[in-house]
């Protein structure tokens, strides 16, 4: 038996029972994709579940306010994500009347919609024979076939589509597809993959040539920058926040924050505490400062280490824009954030 019949045989007998499985709907398989780009299936799952409960078609979520998709889609990550979902569906809405692409070349157009993307959703939803290429394909052509090429070279992913389309039974392709990243995602994992115990354990170089903890293999090292960020909650006589929008490119852009002072090096709580005491807030200084947290809070992001302090700050007047805290929990906040709130304003 050849590798694809193989490998289908194992999926029949393997997969997991998943809600995006069970339909050839463009729109929950598109939604499914954005989801789990970068995010485990046993965290996107109730996102999934949540974005169909509350947005059942592509026009429900291009109508939707942005604030609206970035507080469902709260805890993720990688947040543009959510801004090119909504985007999207906006321009699949008014400039497709509702109806997706139906080939891969016209998915291939819309935004946030890579080559990974419009292969999964031109097989899934109309079966056309192309082949997809993520993590787990990657890891599993590499590993099987001993191919030790950089995966981070452009060059290289050509040579990987090729194989893999290769591959790719022309009347089955839907469930070839799944069958290869859900191999990778269960049997062939990154770390420690249980050899002894898969199907291929006879034929795969890797295992063969003791190359399984090298392949894939992939030169390019992610350069990690640490930020360190106070964040000051400012509250007014009533008891009510501050709170402002990131509207700057970067992290977290359209999400709400607390008012930030970032600093480019470690210090102690009382270092930073002589800049937070010269901040004002139209033109007042507050009665009482506090630090909330004093050791740093580590938030890990892709590419940034984040080092983060909370900083009370209490005045004795109203404050035109503070906000109270039910009307603060409304808005989408970085994880990180939306969890301070949770603990200290419950």
């Amino acid at each position: 038996m050849d590798f694809s019949n193989l490998l289908l045989d194992w999926y029949l007998q393997n997969k997991r029972n998943l809600p995006w499985r069970k339909t050839t709907n463009p729109y929950h398989i598109w939604l499914s994709e954005i989801i789990l780009q970068q995010t485990r299936v046993a965290q996107g799952l109730p996102y999934y579940k949540a974005f169909l409960d509350e947005f059942p078609n592509v026009k429900t979520l291009a109508n939707a306010d942005e604030e609206k998709v970035l507080k469902l889609w709260q805890g993720l990550g990688y947040y543009s994500r959510a801004r090119n979902l909504h985007f999207t569906a906006k321009e699949v809405s008014k400039e497709l009347n509702g109806v997706f692409p139906k080939d891969y070349s016209g998915l291939l157009k819309l935004k946030g919609v890579g080559e990974y993307t419009a292969a999964a959703i031109a097989s899934f939803s109309y079966n056309e024979p192309v082949a997809v290429l993520d993590g787990n394909v990657f890891r599993v052509l590499s590993r099987y076939f001993g191919i030790d090429l950089d995966i981070s070279l452009p060059k290289t992913k050509t040579e990987f589509q090729k194989l893999a389309q290769s591959l790719l039974p022309i009347n089955n392709p839907a469930t070839f597809n799944q069958a290869i990243m859900e191999f990778g995602a269960l049997q062939c994992v990154p770390k420690s993959p249980n050899c002894n115990d898969c199907i291929f354990n006879s034929s795969c170089y890797a295992l063969q040539k003791k190359e399984v903890s090298n392949l894939p293999f992939k030169s390019k090292k992610v350069k990690v920058t640490k930020r360190f960020l106070n964040y000051l909650i400012i509250e007014d006589t009533n008891n009510n926040i501050i709170v402002e929008k990131r509207t700057n490119k970067g992290i977290w852009q359209n999400l709400f924050q607390f008012p930030l002072i970032e600093e480019f090096e470690e210090k102690s709580s009382n270092a930073s505490m002589k800049l937070i005491k010269k901040f004002t807030f139209n033109k007042k200084q507050p009665n009482e400062i506090s630090v909330i947290n004093e050791e740093y809070i580590k938030h890990k992001l892709s590419h940034q280490d984040l080092h983060i302090r909370f900083y009370k700050l209490s005045f004795d007047c109203e404050i035109k824009d503070a906000e109270s805290i039910e009307k603060i929990k409304e808005y989408p906040f970085p994880i990180v954030l939306h969890n301070f709130i949770e603990t200290n304003f419950s």
